[in-house]
């Protein structure tokens, strides 16, 4: 594996003198949204939640892309930056994200605060890019213009039919653009200037369906299906689902979250999902199967990383992921493919139940710390195991010298990639 830099090597030391526990601050609006976002998903079921305000329901889409994912990623970002003036994306989606839910504060100026938010998620991109030019960091960059564009889009009308495609495309370019940051022995040298052709090819389609709707739909569907599959042959979670332990639950969470990709890619090419079934099948395969596999993937290295705390891995981790996909086979294969509104309103409840379940294993393994007496032989097995995995990649990789990452002030490589590394 590459050297870090120095700033890396600051970001990789754990809780030292307890620096870095301040950016649970920027956690604390994300984890409010997060919440928010789950109780309004309730709502839109039709079930009794916790909370009920008039415009929770209204809001729910944004609260979990921008408000939670949005804020997680800008403060990685932010830490990457190494800069206090970085901080102000991460705080303002954030803050964005709670007056969202605030009913005295009027929705415009809730909005208003989310894409100034958005508009600093792109500055903040700038100077990363100036430090190293780099088609994958570019694509990171081309993503938060598409979030941007998404939350101006937003300010002028109060459905989401129009907004969600550009968060489709935020999410889809930035988190495929981390797998190719993470994954570049695997991928080729070149493997940047492909995923930044797919990421114009995605906003030429959002372009497109700005006129045509139905085109725009199907554009969209044909290139998140190729990008879908020239990332499954070419990441390394296809060959480390072999490996055990971590390595393996985070190859099956990233392997899960492409397969979800694919399914949005497909219903796509029916067209503008019009109808409920399809609208409701695109959006949870993007956000919550694409998008939440990635995120239960890397939790136990990006946000031990940005926030200082440490967040072992524990089998644990294995049933809210599982659960995840069983809420959406059942929501969309069965509630939305064969019209049945009970299976969609279980799966839904199943799904939220996947999220909460993750979020208390999560907290619970930091509170816990690292397991006591790991079995010496089970280790000793895995490093054996890793070092054939990385023999047989370095053959893939043709003797390709990884590039390192453009100046990540954290350790977040997946252990899957270090593996290959």
């Amino acid at each position: 594996m590459s050297a870090p830099t120095p700033r890396a090597a600051r970001g990789a030391r754990g809780t030292q003198g307890g620096r870095g526990s301040w950016r649970m601050l920027w956690m604390l609006p994300a984890g409010l949204a997060l919440l928010a976002g789950l109780d309004a998903g309730l709502l839109l079921l039709g079930l009794d939640a916790p909370v009920t305000t008039e415009r929770l329901p209204d809001v729910h889409g944004m609260l979990l892309v921008l408000g939670f994912v949005g804020t997680l990623i800008s403060l990685e970002r932010a830490t990457a930056l190494a800069r206090p003036i970085g901080f102000i994306a991460p705080a303002l989606l954030g803050i964005g994200g709670v007056l969202l839910v605030a009913d005295p504060v009027p929705l415009t100026a809730a909005k208003a605060v989310l894409a100034a938010g958005a508009a600093s998620f792109v500055l903040l991109y700038i100077p990363l890019w100036r430090r190293q030019y780099d088609a994958a960091l570019l694509t990171q960059l081309l993503g938060a213009g598409l979030a941007l564009a998404g939350a101006l889009i937003w300010l002028g009308q109060d459905t989401m039919t129009r907004v969600i495609p550009w968060l489709i495309g935020f999410l889809v370019l930035t988190i495929a653009a981390e797998r190719v940051e993470l994954a570049r022995i695997t991928m080729g040298p070149r493997a940047g200037i492909r995923l930044l052709v797919h990421a114009w090819a995605v906003t030429g389609a959002l372009v497109v369906g700005l006129v045509l709707p139905d085109a725009g739909a199907i554009l969209l569907g044909i290139t998140l299906l190729s990008l879908t599959g020239w990332l499954i042959v070419h990441d390394v979670a296809r060959r480390t689902i072999r490996a055990t332990g971590v390595t393996r639950y985070m190859a099956a969470c990233i392997l899960a979250g492409y397969v979800w990709l694919a399914v949005a890619g497909l219903v796509l090419l029916l067209g503008e999902p019009t109808e409920q079934a399809a609208y409701d099948a695109v959006i949870h395969a993007v956000f919550l199967g694409y998008t939440f596999s990635m995120i239960m993937a890397h939790a136990t290295t990006i946000l031990p990383a940005v926030l200082r705390i440490p967040l072992p891995y524990r089998p644990a981790f294995w049933v809210p992921i599982a659960l995840l996909q069983v809420a959406l086979i059942v929501r969309v294969w069965v509630g939305d493919g064969l019209g049945m509104p009970v299976a969609w309103q279980i799966g839904g409840v199943l799904g939220v139940a996947a999220l909460l379940l993750f979020l208390l294993t999560a907290v619970t393994s930091a509170i816990l710390g690292p397991p006591k007496s790991p079995d010496a032989g089970a280790r000793a097995s895995q490093h054996q195991h890793r070092a054939h995995e990385t023999q047989e990649l370095s053959r893939n990789a043709g003797g390709l010298e990884l590039k390192p990452p453009a100046d990540r002030a954290i350790s977040s490589i997946p252990v899957e990639q270090k593996d290959a590394e």
